[in-house]
């Protein structure tokens, strides 16, 4: 089933806008910004920033939840309601703590990972089984840093790991295509392979 509902978790708030928490934010704002006639707008019946648009020759929708991260299921729920998405047809970018900068890997399933967006979106559908891109952010302990997690993720990244992070959802971008048409072997296989 190709994808239908591309969501980017992010905390709303300037204060949140450049920290390590808002990459999946950072991902659909670049896909929105790369897809013609594709504006992000307030939908207050998802509590979200939401667009219609087509990528590959799909009707596929971007959301934004404007809830905070924690909170993400309600308009993914609300939506995916709506529209009839059903979960395999969903993808989630998020940050992932157990990816260093500069790495992106797209699965299907399987546990939030102590992600509090992943947790309330599993809640919301009543399944793990949804697509998720995973935008690695590091964690503190394998960047030699002596911060508390949560800390970590609302600190913006250091200056060279910026860079990284950004290359990571370019390449993320180039697979969108290909997951709106159903075709996610292609797509995990062009991810996942390192070029040297």
């Amino acid at each position: 089933m190709p994808i239908r509902l591309i969501v980017g978790l992010g905390n709303p708030g300037q204060e949140y806008e450049q920290t390590r928490h808002n990459a999946g934010f950072w991902l659909v704002d670049e896909l929105a910004r790369a897809t013609p006639r594709c504006t992000l707008s307030r939908e207050s019946k998802y509590s979200a920033l939401a667009a219609k648009t087509a990528i590959a020759g799909q009707e596929v929708w971007l959301l934004e939840p404007q809830t905070f991260m924690n909170r993400s299921g309600q308009s993914v729920g609300a939506l995916a309601r709506f529209y009839k998405i059903l979960p395999d047809e969903i993808l989630v970018a998020h940050d992932e703590l157990d990816l260093p900068p500069g790495i992106a890997k797209l699965k299907k399933g399987g546990s939030s990972g102590g992600h509090n967006g992943l947790k309330d979106i599993t809640a919301a559908l009543g399944t793990q089984d949804y697509w998720r891109l995973r935008i690695g952010i590091g964690h503190p302990r394998t960047l030699n840093l002596n911060q508390a997690v949560v800390d970590f993720v609302l600190h913006r990244p250091r200056k060279e790991e910026q860079p990284l992070i950004d290359e990571a959802i370019a390449k993320s971008l180039s697979i969108i295509p290909l997951l709106c048409e159903g075709n996610f072997n292609a797509a995990a296989m062009k991810l996942h392979t390192v070029e040297k």
